[in-house]
């Protein structure tokens, strides 16, 4: 099992933790970003995270993994691998999450929602919403960084690997601005 502060220890060998002034998803604004799709670069750091949320849910029966794509789609393989289950993954198409490439949930199917980090929750709660409308069984969601304060709620099961207080700030209230520090957006999502 992973200790918290080996945790921390992998997130800043795989350079996660940016600091600067950047614009969140949620349109919000911070002067932390953890860019969790490093962890994926080396398997150095995949593995032994993908095995401690996986080691979370090994006694649920779980038939398949999914994740959002793009940032979980390597994060559903290396979950599943340690589960010895099949994954696949969702996508956007005309800006909504869906299945395609012939994926399928099949009724019934125990299902675990995995994300590299959750703020707002926004594309769990679509992929959450896939796999009720396939007629799966919702296992529950699995992060790896969960940065929501206690603040996502799936109304299902949620596991991390680690929680991350980040401070966040709405626009107007943003002292970085005041600061007239450049703004970056550093995720792969348009707000």
């Amino acid at each position: 099992m992973l200790t918290k502060e080996r945790v921390l220890e992998i997130l800043k060998e795989a350079d996660v933790l940016l600091e600067g002034h950047f614009l969140l998803t949620s349109g919000k604004h911070s002067e932390k970003y953890l860019q969790c799709a490093k962890i994926f670069q080396n398997t150095k750091y995949s593995e032994p995270l993908c095995k401690a949320l996986a080691e979370k849910f090994e006694n649920d029966n779980v038939d398949v993994v999914i994740g959002p794509a793009i940032g979980a789609i390597q994060m559903s393989y290396e979950v599943s691998r340690w589960l010895g289950v099949r994954n696949i993954f969702a996508e956007r198409e005309n800006g909504k999450m869906t299945l395609r490439r012939n994926f399928e949930i099949k009724k019934g199917e125990r299902v675990l929602v995995v994300e590299d980090v959750v703020t707002t929750g926004g594309s769990v709660k679509e992929v959450l919403d896939i796999v009720k409308e396939q007629g799966g069984d919702i296992v529950g969601v699995g992060v790896i960084v969960n940065r929501s304060g206690g603040k996502a709620d799936f109304g299902t099961r949620l596991e991390s690997v680690i929680e991350v207080e980040v401070e966040a700030f709405s626009p107007e209230d943003c002292p970085l601005c005041k600061k007239e520090i450049p703004l970056v957006k550093p995720g792969s999502r348009a707000v």
